[in-house]
């Protein structure tokens, strides 16, 4: 029956705000919503009853705020509490779905504050398995402010439970959320991770929401849940007063309907009379679901490129290999040096940035996970995370506030089975490189095979083919003549015969030549005729500019 929510044709009411509604109602203790569970559960029970006689498809659990650092303070665990909630949502719901509602934790995230993405994964696992243990249907991550801290909610759903999962974000009048990300990037990042469906709640009414929910429709490839506010609440006589009658709010709310949302209900200042009217209007709508092609994406937390859309370039100068001064700064933990190359690049019109920590006798996961957050922390740019050590792969891609990409997987086993795991977990995308236990084959078509291998192995794990970035590799010119014809005749199959994108570190052919620049700008011109989608590059090196300038 849940499936059925995200995969047939119908429109989903779901229902309306828990704690502005239990005010309404007569909660006035000073305490969270959730300890009403505990305390007047027959005001909650009330409630989810009232909804479910609205018309609600969908009743929510009394659990926004159910966590460890909310509930301490009064007595009460996320596990008991969460139980009671459920129970109660259960009776009130009858065959309806009820969905565990879980909200922010009410802390920051490390760089801004003091908590960890480990700790966040922690607390939400807590709040999913006492979830899945009490036996709602779904899960609700709702009204998240910081893209990371969601990243850590759905994560945490994704491995403690098999339950369907949707995740929504609230956003300011700006289009973006508290923490700066705008929706494309939310878009990205959300899907990516796998859930089920995404979308908007809270903040503002349904009118302001429009703009977002557009991108959210035309751009997904989910279903699309969107739960406004009844308007921006006034202060009047001490109190928060929300302007919008339940007629206007579903008058908006078909217009939301018709732009291709599947899943609507509300959120702040709307109660079971917005539900009825939400029903009265929509109920048994049809979806107007949008097609929505497959697309190679990458985002920072505030930035998404598509790409899919033109050839793009990544800066290599974050790599300590023969760089004495950032082999020197990752010893010491001086991390200025690799913002400073960072914005260097940037500058330069490095798209997005290659971020490589390796030294002898360091640690580098700790190195990249701090690398990584530090450099994002002031320069939110999309970024592949390098690494041989899928050890710093995963440290990275756990730091990383967004959809990066992984570099990298081969076809051998080992690395197969060590790396494709990290790129479904965290949604990332990831280059396999064209060599195996054998080596780098001779031949265009060894080269296809090993892509090939790597296609299989990664849509067996689940990750989507448009995440699968292939390095056709390119050696020295210097120490093995001729093989850039190879490299190039290799990337002109795999574009054919499998249709991934394609990428190229092009300063490879020039290793132990003399007049460096002049070289790379020359093979580079060669893979951009052979149709190369992304080149890791010096982007201060003039001659390579000017063939990219030429091409844009």
């Amino acid at each position: 029956m849940v499936k059925k929510l995200f995969q047939d044709d119908r429109l989903v009411i779901f229902d309306g705000a828990t704690g502005t509604s239990l005010q309404e109602l007569g909660w006035s203790t000073g305490q969270p919503a959730d300890v009403c569970n505990m305390v007047k559960p027959e005001l909650v029970e009330y409630l989810n009853k009232s909804y479910a006689d609205a018309g609600a498809d969908v009743i929510t659990s009394n659990t926004f705020g159910s966590n460890t650092f909310k509930l301490k303070p009064f007595g009460y665990t996320p596990e008991e509490v969460i139980k009671k909630a459920v129970s109660i949502a259960r009776r009130a719901a009858g065959t309806r779905p009820v969905a565990l509602s879980v909200g922010p934790l009410g802390k920051l995230l490390g760089p801004m504050g003091d908590m960890t993405f480990d700790d966040a994964y922690s607390e939400f696992a807590v709040q999913m398995k006492a979830g899945q243990e009490a036996g709602v249907d779904l899960i609700l991550i709702q009204t998240m402010t910081d893209l990371y801290e969601a990243k850590a909610a759905v994560i945490a759903a994704r491995e403690n439970t098999n339950l369907p999962v949707i995740c929504t974000m609230t956003f300011q009048k700006n289009g973006r959320t508290m923490m700066g990300n705008d929706p494309e990037s939310v878009l990205t990042v959300l899907e990516a991770l796998g859930v089920d469906a995404l979308g908007v709640s809270c903040s503002l009414g349904p009118d302001a929401l429009m703009p977002i929910v557009k991108i959210f429709t035309e751009n997904a490839r989910v279903p699309v849940l969107v739960q406004p506010n009844a308007g921006l609440p006034e202060l009047k006589d001490g109190k928060a007063v929300y302007a919008l009658t339940p007629e206007y709010f579903a008058e908006a709310a078909e217009k939301i309907a018709d732009m291709g949302a599947k899943l609507i209900g509300g959120c702040c200042g709307t109660n079971p009379s917005f539900t009825k009217a939400l029903s009265s209007r929509l109920g048994g709508r049809k979806w107007k679901k949008r097609d929505v092609p497959a697309a190679t994406k990458i985002a920072s937390g505030r930035q998404t490129i598509i790409l899919d859309k033109e050839f793009h370039t990544v800066g290599q100068r974050i790599n300590p290999g023969g760089r004495p001064d950032l082999t020197r700064a990752v010893k010491e933990m001086d991390l200025n040096l690799f913002f400073e190359e960072a914005m260097l690049q940037k500058q330069s019109g490095a798209e997005i940035l290659d971020i490589n920590v390796f030294v002898e006798n360091t640690d580098e996961a700790e190195t990249m996970y701090k690398t990584v957050e530090f450099i994002q922390s002031m320069l939110p740019v999309p970024m592949v995370i390098d690494s041989a050590d899928p050890r710093a792969l995963e440290a990275g891609a756990k730091a990383y506030n967004g959809k990066p990409v992984l570099s990298s997987v081969n076809g051998s086993n080992d690395s197969l089975e060590k790396v494709l795991p990290i790129v479904k977990k965290y949604g990332t995308a990831v280059i396999g490189r064209t060599v195996d236990e054998a080596g780098i084959p001779d031949t265009a078509e060894g080269r296809l095979k090993i892509a090939e291998k790597i296609l299989e192995a990664a849509l067996a794990y689940g990750i989507k083919r448009e995440d699968l970035i292939i390095d056709c590799i390119v050696e020295s010119e210097a120490s093995v003549p001729g093989r850039d014809e190879i490299t190039l005749e290799a990337l002109r199959l795999i574009k054919k015969e499998l249709g991934l994108k394609t990428i190229l570190g092009i300063s490879s052919i020039s290793y132990g030549s003399s007049n460096r620049e002049r070289l790379n700008a020359e093979f580079l011109k060669k893979a951009l005729e052979a149709g190369l989608d992304l080149a890791v590059l010096d982007p201060m090196e003039q001659e390579t500019a000017d063939v990219i300038s030429e091409l844009k």
